[in-house]
């Protein structure tokens, strides 16, 4: 069984993930879209697809079967919920939304229209989050009653140049986008391994950016937001805390690893740094550094990523680790080009499944919300000086669509 899929926005990493769909054997056809013609079509013939639609709305009334955006992270929302109303099954690259908003009327069209949704966060397959989850659903950990999440990725590497290449001459009106509305690379990474649980109430503070270059300042921004960097406390329905940080300045090499984690149970405990991954019981310390080492997919000077930032390009091109289950990808990915320490390639076949079989895939819609609104909350405490803040949940996802 196939489908046919339209990609929205082939930029940076859209463009990699429509050749992934294309080379899968449970898709059908590729076509794209994207504000940019020429972009389009240069997609069209590198990874020889279906062919290019002239605009999202075209692509809507098309027979396409799905669609997935990869358009500007604060436009997802309205993008996703018009799709599914149109019959397509929906791939969304992170966020799902930036607002509670948003994301019921998302929940509400996936339970109406039973099409399948997805939101592609990377960090569910982060080999630090896959290791976890292994050793919490063996029992290993204990009660895990404490646990850190971070998304480190300082604006100079790299991240100046892409939102000039996304953004245009007012780029640095989006350039302030703020950071706890893209949360779900640390807090996804967190609840990832931790199936059960979800946050309800977070204290955030966010610090106020001094750099004094048009970035973060409430006058240029788009979000009238001047903090780059913050940290959020939350309470789990379980009893446990997820502490989590967004960092758009820091002095780290985010390049080498921009999403870590800990977890701490009442039996063991897991520890990363950029280079450095332990597991610790009561008795020792187990270095397992060599299990999170993803392996390069392909050369950091590959053609494909002439677009690319050269501090970003490590994105691109980590591969698989050997904590991933490699055998249950298709045999057509072998070889291609992989991102995000391994989860591209995961990313596409969950969909790709979940659409075949109709099933939820791993991170459906109400999961999406549970890896989302916490950050959207916090966003909104750190506004109010910390103040905590009740977070809604919309409950565990059905059996079935």
């Amino acid at each position: 069984m196939t489908f046919s899929i339209g990609v929205v926005g082939v930029g940076q990493f859209g463009g990699q993930f429509a050749h992934l769909f294309n080379l899968h054997p449970g898709v059908s056809e590729v076509f794209v879209v994207d504000e940019r013609p020429e972009r389009a079509a240069e997609a069209v013939e590198r990874f020889d697809l279906a062919g290019a639609k002239s605009s999202f709305e075209d692509l809507l009334a098309s027979d396409v079967d799905a669609v997935a955006i990869f358009t500007q992270r604060w436009t997802h929302g309205p993008l996703v919920e018009r799709a599914l109303r149109a019959g397509k099954h929906v791939y969304s690259a992170v966020p799902m939304a930036i607002s509670e908003d948003e994301i019921a009327r998302i929940i509400e069209a996936v339970r109406e229209t039973r099409n399948v949704y997805m939101m592609g966060e990377t960090s569910y397959y982060n080999p630090a989050t896959v290791y976890a989850r292994n050793q919490h659903e063996a029992g290993r950990f204990g009660r895990v009653f404490y646990t850190e999440g971070d998304y480190v990725h300082d604006m100079d590497l790299g991240f100046y140049d892409a939102y000039q290449y996304s953004g245009g001459d007012r780029w640095k009106e989006t350039a302030s986008y703020p950071p706890m509305l893209y949360p779900t690379h640390a807090i996804g990474g967190v609840l990832g391994a931790l199936p059960a649980a979800h946050a309800v109430s977070v204290s955030c503070v966010g610090v106020k950016d001094d750099r004094q270059d048009g970035v973060f300042d409430k006058d240029v921004s788009m979000f009238g937001n001047d903090f780059s960097n913050a940290t959020a406390l939350f309470e789990l329905n379980d009893g446990g805390v997820m502490r989590t940080n967004e960092m758009r300045r820091v002095g780290y090499p985010s390049h080498i690893r921009e999403s870590r984690f800990r977890f701490f149970g009442t039996e063991a405990s897991f520890e990363q740094l950029a280079k450095v991954t332990v597991w610790q019981d009561k008795a020792n310390v187990h270095d397992i550094s060599e299990q999170m080492e993803s392996r390069p997919s392909m050369a950091l000077d590959d053609p494909s990523l002439a677009n690319v930032a050269p501090e970003l390009r490590d994105a691109f091109v980590s591969g698989l680790a050997p904590v991933h289950d490699s055998d249950r990808l298709p045999e057509e990915f072998r070889g291609a080009p992989n991102g995000h320490e391994g989860s591209h390639h995961f990313l596409v076949d969950d969909f790709v499944t979940a659409v075949n079989t109709r099933t939820l895939p791993p991170v459906n819609a109400w999961t999406a919300a549970r890896f989302t609104l916490p950050g959207i909350v916090a966003h909104e405490s750190a506004r109010r000086n910390g103040e905590r803040l009740l977070i809604r949940d919309f409950g565990d996802a059905p059996v079935s669509l």
